[in-house]
């Protein structure tokens, strides 16, 4: 998720290979399977951090994080 461009709406396919308990975390706060978000902004140093727009919410997250949500092209 972390390259998707800005204002790209995408669906998340599922999870990469990572940090188990940090794909706990993010499900936790409400990232899944089949959702949209959309990437609003990226911060000035490095890029990071991300924030997308999750359903209703914005959430911020490190590129690291970002890096373990997988997303397509959303329809």
């Amino acid at each position: 998720m972390d390259a998707l461009p800005r204002g790209q709406v995408g669906r998340i396919a599922g999870f990469g290979d990572g940090d188990a308990t940090m794909i706990a975390k993010l499900r936790e706060i409400g990232f899944a399977e089949g959702d949209e978000v959309e990437l609003l902004a990226r911060g000035w140093l490095g890029g990071a951090p991300l924030s997308f727009r999750l359903n209703r919410t914005v959430i911020a997250l490190r590129k690291a994080e970002a890096a373990l949500i997988l997303v397509e092209k959303a329809q």
